[in-house]
């Protein structure tokens, strides 16, 4: 794995915007407008390492759904902070019922550093986080990187089968499907396009599987009390909904009541199949992380991870606290490992040299969180020419499926991180 800078192609910014980037840039706090999608540099992969990535994902997500079993059949509901019992009946039923619903992709956040790092791909890979139910990045990992690769290196190959597997996986699940039109859904609150474009793409994946599909915004979804089901703008029935809202919104918003008494979870109890199934809460919550630890100690693929509190992390390697219900970055902080106090003076009267930089405590306060807080390891993210880079890993159906990198100003990946092409060489 390398870092290589590169000459942006000329009018960079209007060729991803037309193939579905329309969030090219973002505003930073200081109010400039600074590139998302950052075509300055791009990271290179070999093929080995890519093929030990993909077995890494893989496991990942074999451990992810037995974490998700053991959920269900110990009742660890409240440790995800779901504790309406009405709602853990429908992820219970959803869960079992998997096999007869539709579901499409996930996403990975993985910490590797490759060649800047010892070890081989399959050593030094750790899971930071998964999200199950919601991920976004998706047009430009599957497209826009896409078409970037044929322009700048059409010899060379990616690992991105994105767009094929999306629709492969729609054809297969045709018949899992309600009759009827499959609805894409947004939410309007979505400000710069980012969730539009991804339900739309979506939606284009759909159509080439040979769905029909309309799309509409979760506000727009209305509901017909007199045959108690969700309708759209038309007043027709919505039989099957893919929702880019997460499922926590869905199931507690004012309409949720609604949503969990006519929930379709393959039975022909209900009247909505919603894609992804209400069994994903248990894959994109943080406390899978610590169920995760709890069943795989010593993993050398996950990090320590706990829910009653930091435990010997907050001495040892340190860590970071994430609500479990947190997403883009929000709510997360860092706590470094607390450092034995320097004397004022040394044995031989001189003055003590400063501690490193950084080498203090807590660098904020503990992630106060309604929801509860899972503690993670601290596994700072290997720096490329100063930019700190997290691996997303997609996953379609059960297969590992692409790649897309963000780089970040620091060790959280937020809302401000940028999006970078890769190539395997």
């Amino acid at each position: 794995m390398r870092r290589h800078t590169i000459a942006p192609r000329p009018q960079w910014q209007r060729i991803v915007e037309e193939q579905g980037v329309v969030y090219p840039l973002t505003r930073h706090p200081d109010g400039v407008l600074r590139p998302y999608w950052d075509e300055s540099a791009y990271y290179a992969f070999t093929l080995p390492e890519v093929e030990a990535l993909e077995a890494v994902v893989e496991e990942l997500h074999r451990l992810c759904l037995d974490a998700a079993a053991h959920m269900v059949a110990e009742d660890r509901f409240a440790d995800l902070g779901i504790t309406d019992r009405g709602l853990v009946a429908r992820i219970v039923e959803s869960w079992r019922r998997r096999d007869e619903l539709p579901s499409l992709y996930g996403r990975f956040d993985l910490r590797y550093g490759g060649g800047a790092e010892s070890g081989t791909a399959a050593e030094s890979v750790k899971l930071l986080e998964y999200n199950a139910d919601t991920p976004t990045s998706l047009v430009e990992a599957a497209a826009a990187q896409w078409f970037w690769l044929e322009d700048r290196f059409p010899s060379a190959d990616q690992w991105n089968s994105l767009h094929d597997r999306l629709v492969a996986r729609w054809r297969e699940q045709a018949g899992l499907l309600p009759p009827g039109p499959v609805h894409f859904a947004h939410t309007q609150a979505d400000e710069i396009g980012e969730d539009l474009m991804t339900v739309a793409y979506l939606r284009e994946t759909a159509e080439q599987a040979g769905l029909e599909t309309v799309a509409l915004a979760v506000e727009d979804i209305g509901w017909d009390g007199l045959s108690e089901r969700f309708v759209d703008e038309q007043l027709r029935f919505i039989r099957s909904c893919f929702k880019l809202y997460p499922w926590e919104w869905l199931a507690t918003d004012a309409f949720g009541p609604h949503v969990l008494a006519t929930l379709d979870n393959g039975g022909g109890t209900g009247s909505t199949c919603w894609i992804e199934p209400a069994w994903k809460m248990l894959l994109s919550n943080k406390a899978l992380l610590a169920i995760l630890w709890e069943r795989n100690p010593g993993h050398p693929h996950l990090l320590p991870a706990y829910l009653d509190g930091p435990r010997e992390l907050a001495t040892g390697a340190g860590y970071v606290a994430k609500p479990l219900f947190g997403r883009e970055g929000a709510g997360i902080t860092v706590h470094e490992a607390v450092r034995e106090p320097v004397p004022a003076v040394k044995p031989d009267g001189s003055a003590p040299e400063p501690p490193p930089a950084g080498s203090g405590a807590a660098s904020a306060a503990p992630a106060d969180s309604a929801e509860g807080t899972c503690y993670q390891q601290l596994a700072p993210l290997p720096v490329f020419d100063g930019n700190h880079v997290v691996l997303g890993a997609w996953v379609v159906g059960d297969e590992a499926a692409g790649l897309g990198i963000r780089e970040s100003a620091g060790l959280v990946t937020d809302a401000y991180a940028r999006f970078l092409p890769h190539i395997i060489v």
